[in-house]
């Protein structure tokens, strides 16, 4: 198939009942591991339909990795409780402090 130019080969992808079409206006991907998110900006995405699966193929314009710092709902209400905040607001607390629960504390108490 090399040097086949572009016009042949949609027409033999055609006949094998192959269809690509490109997502339009897709602005990110985000792909969630369990520790870390992958953020795909400005992605070009093609759809592929082969005998009725779809796939797609994501090239992405720039890459970003973020942490993701899971708190549990106990670690939020000791908190609260010690803290004297509100949920959101321990929440936001032990996600900047990585989970660290004297660290929130101490953010959010002055101490």
């Amino acid at each position: 198939m090399m040097g086949m130019n572009p016009r042949q080969m949609k027409k033999l992808m055609r006949q094998m009942g192959i269809k690509m079409e490109e997502l339009e206006g897709v602005e990110e991907v985000i792909i969630r591991l369990e520790n870390k998110e992958i953020i795909l900006k400005d992605p070009v995405i093609t759809i592929i339909t082969a005998q009725g699966e779809k796939s797609y193929q994501i090239v992405p314009g720039k890459e970003e990795v973020r942490a993701v710092v899971r708190v549990s709902e106990e670690d939020i209400k000791l908190v609260m409780e010690q803290a004297g905040v509100d949920y959101d607001t321990a929440k936001k607390a032990l996600e900047e402090a990585e989970g660290d629960l004297a660290e929130a504390i101490i953010k959010l108490t002055g101490g």
